[in-house]
């Protein structure tokens, strides 16, 4: 799912575990594009290896040209520890589904 220009937030499903316990396969969140980005944020990203993927991981730290992200659950996460720097696209606000809450 790529931006579309003037969406300034978007509906995202997360799959898979890399974000528990924050997150969990099957939420969904609130998502606003081009957000500034700090260390703890909860963001979606893609990778250069992977750039048909998008996934949601937590800001480490600012990394080149993009940003160090890892997954809350490490043994369930392919984050940047294996694939590098991530393009962060956005930042993750609130869990829309089921539970909604604001995230950090």
């Amino acid at each position: 799912m790529a931006p579309v220009e003037g969406d300034a937030l978007r509906l995202v499903r997360v799959v898979g575990p890399s974000m528990v316990p924050a997150l969990r396969s099957g939420d969904v969140v609130l998502v606003r594009w081009d957000a500034p980005v700090g260390g703890g944020d909860v963001v979606l990203v893609r990778w250069a290896a992977r750039p048909g993927q998008l996934s949601v991981k937590r800001a480490v730290r600012p990394d080149g040209d993009g940003w160090h992200v890892e997954g809350d659950n490490p043994f369930g996460s392919t984050d940047s520890r294996e694939l590098g720097p991530a393009e962060v696209l956005g930042v993750v606000r609130w869990r829309v589904w089921p539970r909604p809450r604001r995230l950090r």
